[in-house]
């Protein structure tokens, strides 16, 4: 299907769904687990009801926290989790039953809802407006104002299983800091990064998220599909684990080269619910509608992929057990064949040898030269870089080059047909530091120990 008739769809699917409406949300507390349900309608034709479960443990109070607190949490969970629900169709008017929202409330989700759907509307050639492609109107009480439970020094820390969230732990360790993992669908790569810090089940927030498969039939059947800001998710379901498990501090992993936009020249970014655009905007909505005493920030904004991985490089005992590919996510492999795959190869080219790196990803990468299109788009030489979370292109193109002019014996022929073109040299990037950041002091300079040490 062309461009053209992906928006022809997305026109025609807005006039036979004009409306979707949030219809409620549950929670249920049981002596095992913390049970949240969420009941979405598609113009009264077709319902979606998602869930959320988290397994308790000696880590979650659930008992000294309020009933309204929890409530609006997961009222707020559920307004992220509606936009997967609603791209099916893209109906021109959401309807809040469960809450009535704020002006200011409705134009920060619609403003969260159009960036963080940025690739969805290009990829699908989708032509909108910020202005025009929702209309938000609310119902019900307001929600329960911010809490204000009692927080304590610690850090809840989600873990995805890849080189980013191993750095975070390391450094937080390092200061001496109270960790708590925070996994959502845990799998081999996350469960075993967080073991191999040190941190068991018992130690960590588990949540299990399960999507609607009437979704999935919907995709199957031409409805439209795409990209949604899950790191939006994590942000909400991170505040709600903040505050069963009394933790002051929530550190994402994201770093600096997630604010460059997938499209150059356009504000279209596959990493926007990563990017500090976002975490400015989440940090006042937290505390303003959500609890005012929690820190939200990521730990590792002031530092680029190839300082990043140089960290990690350092730590030999997670490369069996680190996984950043998506189509391998579920059997817990690197498939070798995708942008993350290779942009992950690339970055710790610099720092390990190749037959490290092959025991990583069980070949040489850079000898596959049927990879050539990918390296294209990460090198910056076509109309975007991969809609991944991968860093930037001069990060791309100095790992390149580093590599050309290094001494070791690297096989790669694939890079023998890629010319890179006004890139920084490695040692710049490495030196740099992005101060738009909310880190602090103490934990930026064990950072800086770490990097440079």
């Amino acid at each position: 299907m062309g461009i053209t008739d992906r928006h022809r769809v997305f026109l025609n699917m807005r006039e036979e769904f004009p409306f979707f409406t949030y219809q409620s949300y549950s929670f249920e507390l049981t002596e095992k687990q913390l049970n949240i349900r969420f009941n979405f309608s598609l113009a009264n034709k077709y319902s979606f009801e998602p869930s959320l479960t988290i397994p308790l443990n000696g880590l979650i109070h659930p008992e000294s926290v309020d009933r309204e607190t929890i409530e609006n949490l997961v009222f707020q969970i559920g307004m992220v989790e509606l936009i997967s629900y609603w791209k099916a169709a893209c109906p021109p008017k959401v309807v809040i039953m469960p809450h009535s929202l704020l002006p200011e409330q409705i134009e920060w989700w619609k403003n969260l809802y159009f960036h963080g759907l940025g690739e969805f509307f290009y990829l699908n050639g989708i032509h909108t407006s910020a202005e025009s492609f929702m209309e938000i109107e609310s119902q019900g009480r307001f929600p329960a104002r911010p809490a204000h439970t009692s927080l304590e020094e610690q850090y809840l820390v989600p873990v995805g299983g890849g080189k980013d969230s191993v750095v975070s732990l390391k450094i937080l360790l390092k200061a001496r800091a109270k960790i708590i993992p925070f996994i959502v669908n845990p799998r081999p790569a996350s469960e075993g990064s967080a073991r191999l810090a040190g941190f068991g089940p018992e130690q960590s927030v588990l949540i299990h998220r399960t999507l609607d498969p009437a979704l999935l039939r919907l995709n199957e059947t031409g409805f439209l599909n795409g990209h949604t800001p899950f790191s939006a998710l994590l942000a909400f379901t991170s505040v709600l684990g903040a505050v069963l498990t009394k933790s002051k501090h929530i550190a994402l992993s994201n770093e600096s080269s997630a604010n460059e936009s997938t499209v150059p020249g356009t504000t279209v970014n596959h990493q926007y619910s990563k990017s500090v655009a976002f975490e400015d905007d989440f940090r006042d909505y937290c505390r303003r509608y959500l609890h005012p005493d929690i820190n939200y920030f990521s730990l590792l904004r002031p530092l680029n992929e190839l300082q990043i991985v140089k960290i990690f490089s350092r730590n030999p005992k997670y490369f069996t057990t680190f996984k950043s590919c998506n189509v391998g996510s579920k059997t817990d492999i690197w498939c070798g064949q995708c942008p993350k795959c290779l942009f992950s190869y690339l970055m710790l080219s610099p720092f390990l040898k190749e037959q490290q790196l092959e025991n990583i990803f069980g070949s040489n990468l850079l000898k596959n030269n049927n990879l050539m299109p990918i390296l294209l788009e990460l090198g910056g030489q076509t109309v975007s870089k991969p809609f991944e979370c991968v860093g930037t292109v001069d990060e791309v193109n100095a790992a390149i080059q580093h590599l050309r002019n290094a001494d070791h014996n690297f096989e790669y022929t694939l890079l023998n047909g890629f010319s890179p073109t006004n890139y920084p040299r490695i040692d710049e990037l490495l030196n740099q530091l992005d101060n738009n950041h909310h880190v602090s002091d103490e934990l930026l300079n064990t950072m800086l120990h770490l990097l440079h040490d």
